[in-house]
Formats: C-alpha cells, structure tokens, sequence
C-alpha cells in the first residue's frame, strides 16, 4: 500500500509561487524531475491556479508577494472548500519566529526558510504529498 502511494506522490503538482524568477527557476528544477511543477509570481494567479479543474497537489508559498501577501492567499485558500485540504508550505526568507507562527496559525502545513536545502525542501514536499494521499484515501473510503 505504502508503495502505491509512493507512487502516486510522485505523479503530484505543485505549485510554486514566488515573485522572484530566480527562486522559481531554482525551485523548478529541483522538483521538475519527480513531480509536475506549475509557476505564479502572484497571489491572484496562485488562487486561479488553485481553483482551476485541474488544482495542484501541494504548493509552496512565499510570503512576500506583489499583490496579495501569502498569509492572505493561504487563508483564502483554506477557506474554500474546494483548495482547503491542499497543503501549503510557505518558502520564505522571513525567518522571525513569529512569522513562522503566523504562517501555521492561517493554515500551512509547514514553513521553510531560504535559502532552501534540496534534500530538507524535497523530504518535506513528499511528507506532506503523502499525508495528502493518505487524507484523499480516507475521505474516498468514508464515502463508499
């Protein structure tokens, strides 16, 4: 079971949302091998992204954004019914631990600081992928 779950987490998408090119670039090229990546530079397009027939698996927020700050998006987003259960991982260079508190406290699954250490940032997105099978498969099973 384990197994066929490890697999369907590598077939996942994330999200990576971030207003510098750099860090989408970066990001993108860590994660693009095992996982199908979708980009945003703004909340607004990050939120269209989410609601849309085809919504990320996971998706790693920065903070700091042009338009709508990530706190606001991911408060957003897990109001809504149709983007709640998708774990959101703030990436960010805010490394106060209130900030981290803050991100926790509107709903991510988990808080990263950059710069980003590949095997620490790769080890958390396939946690939190798997815990989200795992969640998809009880709900699925609850409703058979």
């Amino acid at each position: 079971m384990i197994r066929k779950l490890q697999y369907l987490v590598e077939q996942s998408s994330i999200l990576v949302v971030d207003d510098t090119i750099d860090t989408l670039k970066i990001i993108g090229e860590l994660l693009k091998k095992e996982f199908a990546i979708k980009v945003a530079t703004n909340g607004e397009t990050a939120l269209k992204i989410a609601q849309s027939n085809t919504p990320p698996d996971l998706i790693l927020l920065d903070v700091m954004l042009p338009d709508i700050n990530g706190y606001e998006v991911c408060k957003i987003l897990k109001k809504n019914p149709v983007t709640a259960d998708i774990p959101v991982i703030f990436l960010t260079a805010k490394n106060e631990i209130e900030d981290e508190a803050r991100g926790l406290g509107v709903g991510a699954a988990d808080y990263i600081v950059k710069p980003v250490y590949p095997a620490i940032l790769t080890a958390r997105v396939k946690t939190h992928l798997l815990m989200k099978k795992m969640h998809d498969l009880l709900v699925l099973h609850q409703h058979i």
